[in-house]
């Protein structure tokens, strides 16, 4: 989402996915037919960019930073290749993916939801470049999303068919002067903790939550996540995500999350015009400060870093009871090479960069706020401990501690942001929806998504 919507950015965005059939492919730059298979052509050696005039075409997420500075540096390091970069938002590219992939092929792309894309054959098969460049060899965890079995189904196991400019990961942004003023001298431990926190800033006349849920992104799926983390263990939604046999997101610890979630909309926890707001006006407010809340994700980090410098805090969010695990979405800011891509190993090339040249991993610390993605032993920058990425790159190892990562909830299925969670959400605020026909609803569209129908 994502990634933010960044759902993804995302996803917590929202945030901040993907899809096509698991088809091998040729070698690194050969645009010949994928065979169905279960694995790339091996690759001897890494394939580059080479020192010809290339013009590499993207098709990137209109918003963020991010992508543009290191496709900038890029082309520092390596003059021979310029970029012509399509942008759009979030929304337009889930609902254009199949069809740009098909029929203007971009070399790179930001990804939606890629298991429909896998499916139908319009990804590459990157196993050959993994094993050329050595990604297999980088921590597991770090590629399991980006994983799918044959036919695009399940998710978290099988050929490799994206990578990542990082690993998103989202929580709480607090205004430290908001929080002062509510008597809130550090972030809260439980779910109560938090409860007590909103409630205080109502009577303080501060909107306690500043969220986006307008429009075709539903960004109150990032606290609804974030509650069923609360609520329940990471696994389940995992498997849900990754469309494993019988996986529900209708258990008892999400409902339990989804009535939370209805309180906080009855309590005015929310701004009264939330199904009107969207992604760059949440953020708009945040910064001018007009709400002690925002459920967002790291990719922000570098920009309220210098937005709210010193008054922006971070954590992840607390669970239901004192002492319990932590878990939140956690994925990578997903890019994929179009099957028929032209420069599909310049691709390639550039993706491994991003992961391994050190500059670049500056880039993704101080423009993406995240921690890069590449070897268990590579380049980390310093950062300055009162900055809010110190806090984001910290939560993101207690999440690695905890083995609390999730991907998006809007990354199940390609439709199932858009078409499912978005209006069901914003009838939930309209109270035109319960929390137990949302996620009733919501996984009968799921199951008929996976159907085909």
């Amino acid at each position: 989402m994502a990634r933010r919507v960044r759902p993804g950015r995302a996803g917590a965005a929202l945030i901040i996915a993907m899809g096509t059939l698991a088809a091998a492919c040729a070698a690194p730059g050969s645009n010949s037919p994928q065979p169905q298979a279960t694995g790339a052509s091996p690759v001897s050696a890494p394939p580059t960019c080479g020192t010809a005039p290339i013009t590499m075409n993207g098709y990137f997420e209109t918003g963020f930073p991010l992508p543009k500075a290191l496709t900038t540096e890029f082309t520092k390091q390596h003059p021979n290749v310029t970029w012509n970069v399509r942008e759009d938002q979030f929304a337009v590219i889930t609902q254009n993916a199949p069809r740009v992939l098909a029929d203007n092929p971009p070399d790179l792309m930001r990804l939606p939801q890629v298991s429909e894309l896998v499916k139908d054959n319009l990804l590459k098969n990157l196993d050959g470049y993994a094993t050329a460049f050595g990604w297999d060899k980088w921590p597991a965890s770090q590629l399991e999303q980006l994983r799918l079995g044959q036919g695009g189904r399940p998710r978290g196991e099988g050929s490799l068919y994206a990578l990542g400019l990082n690993m998103s990961m989202t929580g709480l942004f607090y205004n430290k002067k908001l929080a002062s003023q509510i008597g809130m001298s550090a972030p809260p431990a439980t779910l109560a903790e938090l409860d007590t926190a909103l409630a205080k800033a109502k009577e303080a006349g501060v909107t306690p939550i500043v969220q986006f849920n307008g429009g075709a992104t539903g960004g109150l799926a990032f606290p609804l996540q974030n509650l069923m983390a609360s609520y329940g263990p990471a696994a389940p939604i995992n498997d849900w995500i990754f469309q494993k046999p019988g996986a529900t997101i209708d258990t008892p610890a999400n409902l339990q999350a989804a009535q939370h979630l209805e309180k906080w909309i009855k309590s005015g926890y929310f701004q009264k015009d939330v199904n009107a707001v969207d992604y760059a006006t949440m953020m708009s407010r945040f910064i001018d400060g007009q709400g002690l809340f925002m459920f967002n994700g790291d990719w922000e980090s570098g920009n309220l870093d210098k937005q709210m410098a010193g008054n922006v805090g971070f954590a992840l969010m607390p669970p239901a009871q004192q002492g319990g695990k932590h878990a939140t979405m956690s994925a990578p800011l997903t890019f994929g090479i179009a099957a028929t891509a032209k420069n599909a190993d310049c691709a390639a090339f550039f993706l491994n960069w991003v992961a391994t040249d050190k500059r670049a991993r500056e880039i993704g610390v101080e423009i993406g706020g995240s921690r890069p993605l590449g070897p268990a032993d590579a380049y980390m920058p310093a950062v300055a401990s009162d900055k809010v990425t110190a806090a984001t790159l910290a939560a993101g190892a207690d999440i690695a501690q905890d083995n609390g990562a999730m991907d998006f909830i809007a990354n199940a299925t390609g439709a199932i942001y858009a078409k499912s969670w978005t209006p069901n959400l914003q009838k939930l605020v309209a109270g035109q929806q319960t929390p137990q026909d949302l996620l009733k609803t919501v996984q009968t569209d799921y199951a008929a998504q996976l159907e085909g129908n």
